[in-house]
C-alpha cells in the first residue's frame, strides 16, 4: 500500500496485520471526489488504523491532520509512517495522534471547539459503528457548513440515514465490491 499523490507519492504505508486498510483504488476515488488539493484543510482521521487517509491528506497539503484510534499498535504504525517522511514534512503542517475511542474524541473536539474541513471515518465493519457515528450528538459541532464526513463501511451495513432529520445531506455513495463509501456534506 502506497501514498497515491502529492509530495509523498509512492511512499510505502505500513499497517498492522489485523486491520483492513483502505485500498488504494478506494482512497484514489475518495480524493477524486473531494478534490486533489488539500492545501489549508484541517482533517480528522477517525478509526485511523494505519492512518492511510490522513497520510494521503498530508501528502496533498493538509494544514492539520488529527489521527484517532483506540489501539496503541495502530497509533505506533501511524507514528512510524509519519517518521518515514523524515524532514520532508512541511514544518507548517500540524500532526496530532490520539489513542482514544472515536466517539469520545468527537465529544472532546466539540468541547475544544475544534472544526474539521473533512472527517474520514472507517470504523470496524459489522458492528453498527458507522450507524452510531451518524447519531453522535457532537458530530455536527465539529463539521462546519459545506464540510465533509466520509464514512467507509460494509455494503451490508445499513446506516439508517434519514436526510430530513439530519444536519448532513447525502452527497454521494460509491460501492467497491464489499466496501461502500458514503459522503455527507454539512448543510449551510
Amino acid at each position: 500500500m502506497r501514498i497515491i499523490a502529492g509530495q509523498f507519492k509512492g511512499r510505502k504505508i505500513d499497517f498492522p496485520e489485523h486491520i483492513r486498510p483502505t485500498q488504494d483504488k478506494v482512497r484514489e476515488a475518495i480524493f477524486n471526489t473531494l478534490g486533489q488539493d488539500f492545501k489549508g484543510r484541517v482533517v480528522l482521521d477517525l478509526f485511523s488504523g494505519s492512518g492511510a487517509m490522513g497520510l494521503e491528506a498530508l501528502s496533498r497539503g493538509a494544514k492539520n491532520v488529527v489521527f484517532v484510534d483506540i489501539e496503541r499498535k495502530c497509533n505506533l504504525f501511524v507514528k512510524s509512517n509519519l517518521e518515514s517522511f523524515g524532514d520532508r514534512l512541511d514544518k507548517s503542517q500540524l500532526v496530532e495522534i490520539y489513542r482514544q475511542d472515536g466517539f469520545h474524541a468527537i465529544t472532546i473536539a466539540a468541547k475544544r471547539k475544534r472544526r474539521f474541513d473533512v472527517v474520514f471515518a472507517d470504523p470496524p465493519y459489522h458492528k453498527g459503528l458507522a450507524k452510531k457515528l451518524l447519531k453522535t450528538p457532537d458530530l455536527d459541532d465539529i463539521v462546519p457548513p459545506y464540510s465533509f464526513l466520509v464514512v467507509e463501511h460494509a455494503v451490508t451495513d445499513n446506516l439508517d440515514f434519514e436526510p430530513k432529520d439530519s444536519v448532513f445531506k447525502l452527497y454521494k455513495e460509491s460501492e467497491y465490491g464489499k466496501i461502500k463509501v458514503t459522503y455527507f456534506q454539512m448543510r449551510p
